[in-house]
């Protein structure tokens, strides 16, 4: 929108807006005309006066530090590869809700994923190969926390993992600690006991979104103050740690 325009549907004269744009003038808007130009422009009257560097009005600025977006249950759900691609150089952090995917063997997703609601797992299991693929590149580093629990459940094919046999069950721990002996550090995996500390499926892409994974939705923040909760949850869980990156795949192996 040009001077005259925004002049014209503010109903003031183009020497006003002048004024106000130039740098060297001293005027200042009253507030009506200060609400009168945010609404028009669609921004907020405090981005116009300076106050703050987001230019979304209030509404806006909540919608978008917080979004709901739909989950596929799947790793071929386009959504969160666009926040990898998004957060690609920076860390990506994550609490699974049962295995990280890309770790996960094929014969574990074709079980996992036959009854599943979203995508095949032919589709599920070459989603997966090429994440593991970016994860060996470099492009991003990994750090995962699981649950000490959910491992040994695994293990005794009990749970979420009643049913799968016991084959498939080493097969998946073998996979576990081998991707975890030779893709550290890029490759950082967190064991945490679930007694002492518990996290809900969490993932952070880098320093562009947190997202709480609930089952049908994500929960997407893009606010800062928000990211950086979520950051200090993941780091409180590095810290309560029982088993760190180095000593993963000796645990994995014992099971």
């Amino acid at each position: 929108m040009n001077q005259s325009a925004l002049a014209r549907t503010a109903g003031v004269n183009r020497s006003t807006v002048s004024q106000l744009l130039d740098a060297g003038a001293c005027r200042l808007p009253n507030a009506q005309l200060v609400g009168d130009f945010a609404s028009i422009l669609g921004v907020s009257a405090d981005w116009l006066l300076g106050l703050t560097d987001r230019p979304e009005r209030p509404g806006d600025l909540i919608a978008a530090a917080m979004q709901v977006t739909d989950a596929q249950r799947t790793p071929t759900d386009d959504q969160i590869f666009e926040w990898y691609r998004e957060a690609s150089g920076h860390k990506i952090r994550h609490v699974p809700a049962t295995l990280p995917d890309m770790l996960k063997t094929e014969s574990f997703m074709r079980w996992e994923y036959s009854v599943s609601l979203g995508k095949t797992p032919d589709q599920a299991i070459a989603t997966m190969q090429e994440r593991l693929d970016w994860l060996r590149s470099g492009a991003s580093d990994y750090e995962t926390a699981i649950p000490l629990q959910e491992l040994g459940a695994l293990a005794r094919g009990e749970g979420y993992y009643r049913g799968l046999d016991l084959k498939t069950r080493r097969e998946q721990l073998d996979r576990l600690a081998q991707l975890a002996h030779d893709l550290y550090p890029s490759l950082r995996l967190f064991l945490f006991d679930a007694r002492r500390v518990f996290s809900a499926p969490i993932t952070l892409f880098g320093p562009y979104v947190g997202v709480i994974y609930v089952g049908r939705f994500y929960l997407a923040f893009r606010e800062s103050a928000r990211i950086a909760s979520l950051a200090q949850h993941f780091d409180w869980l590095v810290r309560e740690a029982d088993i760190d990156g180095r000593n993963v795949a000796t645990h994995l192996r014992t099971l």
